[in-house]
């Protein structure tokens, strides 16, 4: 505990030292459990629609798909889910600004007819460093998530000439959507301090952590300088200790000390899951499990869900439909592609691309545990 509260301290004077002029404070430990005492128990999972490899083949112009997305949303609701994740792109942005928000604005009144909140990622960390938009190449087959992208890309992240471009980003999107209760919660960077995944496939980023603890703080910031009514946010997801401030790196600290909401991702057994969460409870603040759920790893809807819901944490698990993103396979699917038989059991994902659940029962208790929580769905 002692740890904790020096690290708070130091976070503190740290965000008070950082902000300009004209951003809004960090939030307070009392604004922010005042805040998520008045929200329900939020339960859904990541999500992009089934046939969307990425978030390019989501949101661009031609391949911006409403009614798929209202279909999959549908079933969503049904199953008593009341939010997801939704990544964005600054590349989306610096090619169609316009277009890129009035698509958010179709997707949030999709998402509003069935009740459904959002929160968006603006930038991540995980598989390709090199981005392209336009037409997207065909998922590798056999091989988990090959064609997501990261924002920013290696050669964007290391050229601080071109930061006024993310900046110019940050602030216009959040900035329009600032007082829109649709939208749930900012994360600001998915898994910043990853090194970037694909088993060795991609070139490596040289001095990416460094590049993103320098960035980190500033995307914080612009953020807040639009004064969003909704928290900002950014979840650890590797190491052990995450209550003790010698044991976290340089982009976690910045994590910890702006983050108005808490947010972790685990993807173990129950047992991790719990651990995790309670130190991540230690900082006063609320606490969102923005990614879990990977069967093969030990992490379920049955060990990791009534957990969230004994601690009041939001529960977000990775994957909803079954599509071309093809996270049903394992991670180690870059390493042996199953090209010639399926997993065992499936990685990720709730449903089927049919709709149908991959598995009945974890349908049933996502369904029992949100209207033991919330009620029933209207």
């Amino acid at each position: 505990m002692k740890n904790l509260l020096l690290l708070a301290g130091a976070a503190a004077l740290a965000v008070c030292a950082a902000l300009p002029a004209d951003a809004r404070e960090m939030w307070s430990k009392e604004q922010a459990n005042g805040w998520y005492a008045k929200q329900p128990w939020m339960v859904g999972a990541n999500y992009n629609n089934r046939s969307a490899i990425n978030q390019f083949e989501m949101w661009q112009a031609d391949t911006f798909n409403p009614k798929e997305i209202d279909e999959e949303l549908g079933w969503a609701s049904a199953m008593g889910m009341n939010v997801m994740r939704v990544y964005l792109h600054n590349l989306l942005w610096e090619e169609d600004a316009a277009g890129l928000k009035q698509r958010m604005e179709t997707f949030l009144q999709i998402a509003d007819k069935h009740k459904i909140r959002i929160m968006f990622v603006l930038f991540d960390s995980c598989w390709d460093p090199d981005p392209v938009s336009g037409r997207q190449r065909p998922p590798i087959p056999g091989v988990h998530n090959s064609g997501w992208m990261q924002a920013p890309g290696a050669a964007r992240l290391a050229d601080k000439s071109q930061y006024n471009k993310l900046e110019a980003y940050v602030k216009d999107v959040v900035g329009h959507f600032a007082n829109d209760k649709r939208i749930v919660v900012w994360d600001v960077w998915n898994e910043p301090n990853n090194q970037g995944g694909g088993g060795g496939a991609y070139k490596a980023t040289p001095n990416k952590v460094a590049l993103v603890a320098s960035l980190l703080g500033p995307v914080f910031e612009w953020a807040r300088s639009a004064d969003p009514s909704q928290p900002l946010t950014s979840g650890l997801w590797i190491g052990n200790h995450w209550d003790q401030a010698d044991k976290l790196d340089a982009v976690e600290k910045i994590q910890v000390a702006q983050s108005d909401v808490m947010s972790f991702h685990d993807y173990n057994w129950p047992e991790k899951f719990e651990e995790r969460a309670k130190q991540m409870l230690g900082y006063g603040r609320p606490v969102l499990a923005t990614e879990y759920m990977a069967r093969g790893n030990g992490s379920t809807f049955d060990g990791s869900l009534p957990l969230g819901k004994k601690y009041k944490i939001a529960m977000i698990n990775w994957g909803f439909v079954d599509g071309k993103s093809q996270t049903r396979l394992p991670w180690d699917s870059w390493k042996k592609p199953y090209t010639m038989d399926e997993p065992t059991i499936w990685f990720h994902e709730v449903l089927r691309a049919n709709g149908k659940p991959y598995r009945q029962a974890e349908v049933d208790l996502i369904k029992k545990l949100t209207t033991e929580a919330n009620g029933p769905r209207r």
